[in-house]
């Protein structure tokens, strides 16, 4: 499947824009039966602001690319918002929820890169 070759740099924007905090890219393209080429992990400071920036990271690409996701989960508690687009996931959490997980570490043999917060 193709992807807008900026549709990382998009969605890194929908995030800052409502202020998302610590970024992260995992470039899982060369982990063999990976299911996505890559996550991107983030971080809001309360339930409101998790729904806050996955609405601003969906607003942000259908008005920017034109692109939809093709599925979202998460919204009921705020916690955790999973949201689709094909080749890349993006995640959305609460604090305590993504030191739970921990997905950085589980796929700790894939490259990850820290996207510095905006001041």
């Amino acid at each position: 499947m193709t992807q807008t070759p900026d549709i990382t740099s998009l969605i890194i924007e929908g995030i800052r824009d409502r202020k998302g905090r610590n970024i992260t890219t995992i470039d899982l393209s060369g982990i063999e039966g990976a299911a996505v080429n890559n996550f991107i992990i983030c971080e809001g400071t309360s339930a409101m602001h998790v729904s806050s920036i996955a609405d601003s990271i969906r607003d942000y690409l259908l008005e920017h690319g034109g692109i939809k996701p093709y599925n979202y989960d998460g919204y009921r508690n705020c916690q955790w918002i999973v949201i689709d687009y094909g080749d890349t996931l993006v995640h959305v959490f609460a604090p305590e929820m993504r030191s739970h997980y921990d997905l950085e570490s589980l796929w700790s043999d894939a490259p990850a890169t820290e996207i510095p917060d905006l001041l």
